[in-house]
């Protein structure tokens, strides 16, 4: 049995990571990303979003490294769970869709850190040495259109959430 305070301790922490990233995104995709969209060029807009994923992407790393062991904590010491895959309850069900979206959220973070960024920086210098800049502009659209995604599957979860607190 898991003692109450450490219980608490990754409820509070699973909650601060929570915050943290689905803010994170938030500010992002609905503020960040389209004012510096519209109001920066090219290689300015690259410029920007480098910075902000050396300062970001340490955070969301940690952040979802956090959620995942404080949500196994916490799931083991749930009495709605009854084993791995055992979808006997409402409870489980939410568990289990919060679990797919979540890593669907961290596989399209991945795809954005590892992925889409670098691109972004290869398509500013072919830029700059004279090619098309409309790749650029491509992949800046696609950046937004998955981070505006990964807010709204970050709002499913809690959503998901929410349902597994009402039943539990």
């Amino acid at each position: 049995m898991t003692p109450p305070w450490v219980l608490a301790l990754a409820f509070w922490l699973h909650m601060l990571a929570t915050v943290a990233w689905i803010g994170g995104l938030a500010a992002l995709a609905l503020i960040v990303l389209p004012a510096a969209h519209r109001s920066l060029e090219g290689e300015d807009y690259a410029a920007l979003l480098e910075a902000m994923q050396r300062r970001l992407d340490p955070l969301a790393w940690f952040c979802l490294a956090l959620l995942a062991a404080t949500g196994m904590l916490q799931m083991s010491a749930s009495p709605n769970y009854l084993g791995f895959l055992a979808i006997s309850n409402v409870w489980a069900g939410a568990i289990l869709v919060k679990h797919l979206i979540f890593l669907a959220m961290a596989l399209l973070s991945a795809y954005q850190t590892w992925g889409l960024l670098p691109a972004l920086r290869r398509a500013v210098l072919l830029a700059k040495r004279g090619g098309e800049a409309s790749q650029q502009v491509k992949i800046q659209q696609r950046e937004l259109l998955l981070m505006r995604l990964n807010l709204v599957l970050g709002v499913i979860a809690l959503a998901l959430t929410a349902v597994a607190r009402a039943v539990s």
